[in-house]
């Protein structure tokens, strides 16, 4: 039998792109408590169930399993300091938040894009996991963009300037910018292209950031959708669609190439390459997805156009 690999198995899993929650309860004292998860799971309609995970070792555990009640607060694209919070070990969570009580009694994060309170119907012990189900008793959602995340790094949809980090890796940021049927290119002195990209997406005062590149050729350009995830030796890399505005500044190393006249022996690297293709095919079709995996290979997840803006 070929020996289970943990670490492996723990990585394969991030490679799911998930949602980001903070979970709330009150302790007997009538003291709020709350951590930090993506395992959230809508399980049934009729009647209104959704389900946690939380591990036995968590100090919380017995809290959230004896309480009787929890919500699950989904957070939105501008609160990736409270998912740090509520991942740390601060004893002052609730003091730095703000928060009110819902109808089953639990605390509602302020400004998440939507909550979910709920009774405790059922508690199944699995392997080194409680499953919390509960039975939504109240819930509400917002217009504002949800928080992602995928292989330890956050993900935001609509951008936010806070809403981009990676988590204890190296992160590459790019962006596949089109106008009138065309992608733009950068060319380096040797005569290969390449996408825009940069270290980070933020602030445009760097030049080594995605922000910060466009700023130093002038480009007037507007990020929009996710389009693709992966690692590629040790590095996540983090692509969006977007749009040019305004005309073309007179920079030698910018390229406006047509979609159907892309030069691809010339691009950069295999990656970039087959990230474009995808992208040509894809806006033939009018039809997007998210690429998540690694250089090699993974796996689109289809988005229909018209109901991009929530992604889902």
């Amino acid at each position: 039998m070929i020996p289970f690999d943990a670490r492996e198995f723990r990585k394969a899993l991030g490679s799911f792109v998930t949602g980001v929650t903070v979970v709330t309860t009150v302790e007997p004292d009538g003291g709020p408590r709350g951590f930090t998860a993506n395992s959230f799971t809508s399980v049934s309609l009729d009647p209104p169930l959704v389900l946690i995970c939380i591990a036995k070792t968590a100090a919380s555990c017995p809290v959230f399993e004896g309480s009787g009640h929890f919500a699950v607060n989904v957070l939105a694209e501008h609160q990736q300091a409270v998912s740090g919070l509520f991942a740390s070990k601060s004893p002052d969570k609730f003091a730095a938040t703000a928060w009110s009580t819902g109808p089953a009694g639990s605390p509602l994060i302020a400004g998440a894009t939507a909550w979910f309170d709920c009774t405790t119907h059922q508690v199944v012990d699995a392997g080194d996991h409680l499953v919390l189900i509960g039975r939504v008793a109240g819930f509400g959602q917002s217009p504002a963009t949800p928080l992602a995340y995928c292989r330890g790094a956050y993900l935001a949809f609509g951008l936010s300037q806070e809403a981009l980090a990676a988590a204890d890796r190296r992160t590459r940021v790019g962006a596949i910018l089109e106008r009138d049927g065309a992608v733009l290119l950068l060319e380096d002195g040797d005569g290969r292209l390449d996408l825009p990209v940069g270290v980070g997406l933020d602030p445009a005062a760097d030049p080594r950031s995605l922000k910060g590149v466009l700023a130093r050729h002038g480009l007037d350009a507007r990020l929009s959708f996710l389009f693709a995830v992966f690692e590629e030796g040790g590095t996540v890399s983090i692509y969006y669609r977007g749009t040019l505005a305004g005309g073309l500044p007179q920079d030698p190393a910018l390229r406006l190439v047509p979609l159907d006249d892309i030069p691809w022996p010339r691009l950069a690297d295999d990656a970039v390459r087959s990230m474009l293709q995808r992208f040509v095919k894809e806006r033939g079709e009018d039809s997007f997805g998210i690429y998540v995996g690694d250089a090699a290979a993974g796996t689109v997840r289809a988005l229909q156009a018209q109901n991009e803006a929530g992604l889902r």
